[in-house]
């Protein structure tokens, strides 16, 4: 099986759990006899795994002629330019405003020249819907080598790029959707985003969600046939050398973490009011907010108001071992997100031995059986999760031996199986 991948980042540069999960991924499904997968980003550095697969930035593709048969296609989705930044999960607020006024002035793109190569910063900042059709013309013109038997496009910043190559070479389209806007939003969606999930939706074969959760979403929001989408949980990758990635704890005081987008979508304002509400029983323990996001002055501000911020430290975002290193000092992890289609950040901290608190509302939820679990907007019964694991060492140490057999069960190997059933099952 030949298959033709589009992502948006690919370790080590990545933002989040979207390149996490299609590094996992593929290298799962690299271990498949007769697996080939040739893996697109909009930038490639060169210091990406290719052990594996094949990494192809668009940025190195050579655009050869005039793409007059994938004119049509660009006139159906508006792209935008936004003179803000923007970020794949961020609360669309700011996103919607600059989409609005950039309707007003008249503004969008016109492509002057498809000759050469085309620019790509890999980013999530002020070009990005134009970068998203720029990647939608290389993928048209890598659809026409022919040399593939499916494609594959992980979330809407992909899927013009998967819809392109489906109509230039005939091939079948499989999308896998991380998240829904529905999800980073809070519910209040941006059309434009709205729009794209929604083409890629109604024109994939077939649908890879990451959780029940979002399979539902996708049903149900989107208007899509149940037959169509299928459930694929994520997984996480093995630790090694884990004692490379301890730190020394310079504090006596027990520690409990966030580790994710200071975001709406990951409730971080929830973690702050049920860390006060710990603080007023116990005063040997500190809380760390890992990440950055729209959300994170607001929370700064916040722990200063209840007068707590000499017990809560904010570190800015993490990723690779510093995520690990992070976990290694923690006693406990929190993780109370709003809409969460997943969450590998519970798997990760229960690798290291961590017992973890997730919200109900969260995908991960469904497959775990070793965490403490709550509504996100029960800040009493967090609280008393955290303040239970800090104190009953039993219960710490259940969740924590328990937990990390648990997860070490949870394979890519298993995911990547269950992607190949839905590739067989369009490929004719």
């Amino acid at each position: 099986m030949k298959v033709l991948m589009f992502g948006w980042e690919f370790p080590p540069h990545i933002s989040g759990g979207l390149g996490t999960a299609s590094y996992g991924l593929t290298k799962g499904m690299s271990k498949i006899p007769g697996m080939q997968i040739k893996f697109v980003v909009p930038k490639a550095y060169g210091d990406e795994d290719q052990s594996r697969m094949r990494i192809v930035g668009a940025n190195d593709i050579e655009i050869n002629k005039k793409l007059i048969n994938y004119e049509s296609f660009l006139n159906e989705i508006e792209y935008i330019q936004i003179n803000s930044k923007i970020v794949p999960y961020t609360d669309p607020d700011e996103y919607y405003t600059a989409v609005k006024e950039a309707n007003e002035e008249g503004r969008s793109f016109i492509y002057t020249n498809f000759r050469g190569k085309l620019p790509f910063t890999g980013k999530y900042g002020a070009d990005l819907y134009h970068e998203i059709a720029n990647y939608a013309v290389v993928a048209s013109e890598l659809a026409e080598e022919g040399d593939f038997d499916v494609i594959h496009a992980h979330d809407w910043l992909t899927f013009p790029a998967g819809i392109a190559a489906k109509r230039v070479s005939g091939k079948p389209l499989v999308i896998h959707v991380h998240a829904t806007d529905f999800d980073r939003s809070g519910g209040s969606v941006n059309p434009a985003v709205f729009d794209i999930e929604m083409k890629g939706m109604r024109i994939a074969d077939k649908i890879v969600a990451v959780s029940n959760l979002t399979r539902n979403t996708i049903i149900e929001k989107y208007g899509i046939a149940p037959d169509k989408v299928v459930t694929v949980h994520n997984a996480v990758e093995p630790l090694e050398e884990a004692e490379k990635l301890i730190l020394k704890r310079n504090v006596n005081d027990k520690i409990v973490t966030f580790l994710g987008r200071v975001t709406l979508q990951k409730g971080p304002e929830y973690f702050v009011e049920a860390a006060y509400k710990v603080l007023q029983k116990m005063d040997n323990v500190r809380f760390v907010m890992a990440g950055s996001g729209e959300l994170l002055n607001r929370m700064i501000i916040r722990a200063a108001s209840l007068r707590i911020a000499d017990k809560f430290h904010f570190t800015g975002f993490l990723k690779g071992d510093d995520v690990y290193r992070m976990f290694s000092v923690s006693d406990v992890y929190v993780m109370p997100s709003v809409s969460e289609p997943f969450g590998i950040s519970p798997l990760e901290a229960m690798q290291s031995n961590v017992p973890v608190i997730i919200s109900h509302q969260s995908g991960v939820s469904e497959v775990l059986q070793y965490a403490m679990k709550v509504d996100f907007w029960d800040i009493d019964a967090m609280a008393d999760a955290i303040y239970g694991l800090l104190n009953y060492s039993a219960l710490s140490d259940m969740f924590k031996a328990h937990g990390k057999e648990e997860v070490e069960n949870m394979k890519w190997e298993n995911s990547a199986l269950k992607v190949n059933e839905v590739y067989q099952s369009v490929v004719k």
